[in-house]
């Protein structure tokens, strides 16, 4: 029997993405739930991916997983209530607002006995994938020298607004090549120096930042995480990495692989990228799917995701003092060294 995935909450603009990539999984793509809020975006949205809406409640009682895709904000919320349904949950990145409450969530999941995710997808990219064979196989040698970027187009809504998102672009982009890059190296962040500001838009949080970064064997790591790329750009930004060592470099552009396409005329005329390559929500989706049925945890952990939340803290610690903060290690209860292996 396929196991039943829901998604709670369409807040996120990633929701569309992995409804689609449940309608093409092997679950049961079951319905979707919303707070009263916003209630009707998710209805409307439900009509769209062609499953039914439903109260919280039923729909926990109807599923064996979830897929939460809230505002920062309400994480926590929706994350406690699933594991009190005794549901498997992927939650949206990051896994939030701040490090106490990811603690108390990856905490409240242990005692439920049931698995928490976090929605990385780029550790399902081919060209990260690469990398870090490239990586174990010794390619490029010692590692000397990292350099990434997580450039995008402001989001707008709710992620600029403090109370719901946590922060602006640090939060919502750092912690894409943060993940990626502790997955590819097994190495921490030890120490960040940040440096953020609002440059481009009217808005209360910050769009531009740029961490310096040490690793815990002493590797530098350099990211640029804004939100920069302006309204009308050909798609909607970048995920980067140059990874240097003594032996070697490899560059990777985890959405490179991208077509132009001109159009005069039409309801969207201009210059747009049509990206070609295979898609890593799909991966994550499929990871979260397989985890379910076989009872174990997803790739993306939400105890792993407690470094990434922990890392988001000391970059604001160290853009406000002007210094570089070292990053306290989260050591939740029950945290396992080893990590599941997730689809290849």
């Amino acid at each position: 029997m396929n196991v039943k995935i829901g998604i709670c909450s369409t807040a996120h603009l990633h929701a569309d993405s992995y409804a689609a990539c449940l309608r093409e999984s092997d679950a049961e793509f079951v319905g979707v739930t919303e707070h009263d809020d916003r209630a009707d975006d998710a209805q409307a949205k439900a009509g769209e991916y062609g499953v039914d809406f439903y109260e919280p409640d039923e729909l926990l009682e109807r599923v064996d997983g979830v897929v939460v895709c809230s505002t920062n904000a309400a994480h926590r919320d929706w994350v406690e209530h699933a594991a009190d349904a005794g549901v498997d949950i992927l939650c949206e990145k990051p896994l939030a607002p701040s490090i106490e409450d990811a603690e108390q969530m990856v905490e409240t999941c242990r005692e439920a006995d049931v698995h928490l995710g976090v929605a990385m997808p780029l550790r399902f990219n081919q060209p990260v994938r690469n990398a870090k064979t490239a990586l174990e196989d010794d390619a490029l040698g010692e590692l000397r020298f990292l350099s990434g970027t997580n450039r995008g187009q402001m989001p707008g809504g709710w992620f600029a607004d403090p109370e719901q998102a946590g922060g602006g672009a640090v939060t919502d982009h750092s912690v894409h090549l943060v993940d990626a890059v502790r997955w590819m190296t097994g190495e921490e962040v030890a120490e960040v120096y940040a440096e953020t500001g609002t440059r481009f838009h009217d808005i209360a949080v910050e769009d531009v930042n740029v961490l310096s970064m040490e690793l815990t064997d002493g590797t530098e790591f350099v990211l640029d995480g804004s939100w920069s790329k302006p309204d009308e750009w050909d798609n909607w930004g970048d995920a980067t990495l140059r990874l240097v060592g003594t032996e070697g470099v490899v560059s990777i552009d985890c959405f490179g692989q991208t077509i132009k396409q001109t159009r005069d005329t039409g309801d969207n005329p201009g210059i747009r990228s049509v990206f070609w390559g295979s898609n890593p929500d799909e991966g994550l989706i499929k990871d979260f799917v397989r985890a379910v049925e076989a009872d174990r945890p997803p790739l993306k952990t939400g105890a792993d995701a407690l470094e990434d939340v922990a890392v988001v803290e000391a970059a604001y610690e160290s853009a406000e003092q002007s210094a570089p903060v070292s990053v306290e290690r989260p050591t939740p209860k029950g945290r396992t060294e080893n990590q599941p292996q997730g689809v290849r």
